[in-house]
């Protein structure tokens, strides 16, 4: 059986409450779940002790059962010191979308057409001025 260690929501709409459970991963989110492990409630500051209540002696069991702890759960463990850090890297989190590069590539084909067209007329003018003098 696949075991994850993750939040099941609980709470009314727009205000959120989490219980930290041990489950089957193949049950629903919300669903049937084998032991309670905590709560979360993201609605309290982030340095209240209230936000985030764990067993951590229960935690660690799952964890050495081979349950697999989802990626909220692993940073909230990650903060408690329970599982090493992971190291995370999302090069793609940071480039714009399709219509922003495509602004911008429009933006930047305007500014070489202006800085030709800044350009262009300065050299035709000390031209103009050679052949009125002579």
């Amino acid at each position: 059986m696949a075991m994850k260690i993750r939040l099941a929501r609980g709470g009314s709409k727009k205000r959120p409450f989490y219980r930290i459970v041990a489950a089957d991963s193949r049950m629903p989110r919300d669903g049937r779940f084998i032991e309670k492990l905590g709560t979360y409630n993201p609605l309290l500051p982030k340095d209240s002790e209230e936000r985030v209540k764990m067993d951590m002696e229960r935690v660690q069991y799952w964890l050495d059962q081979g349950a697999q702890p989802s990626d909220r759960i692993s940073r909230m463990l990650e903060a408690a010191g329970v599982i090493a850090k992971k190291e995370r890297n999302n090069p793609n989190k940071g480039t714009p979308g399709k219509k922003a590069q495509e602004r911008a590539e429009e933006k930047a084909a305007k500014a070489a057409e202006a800085a030709e067209a800044a350009a262009a007329p300065a050299e035709e003018a000390p031209a103009e001025e050679a052949a009125s003098e002579e």
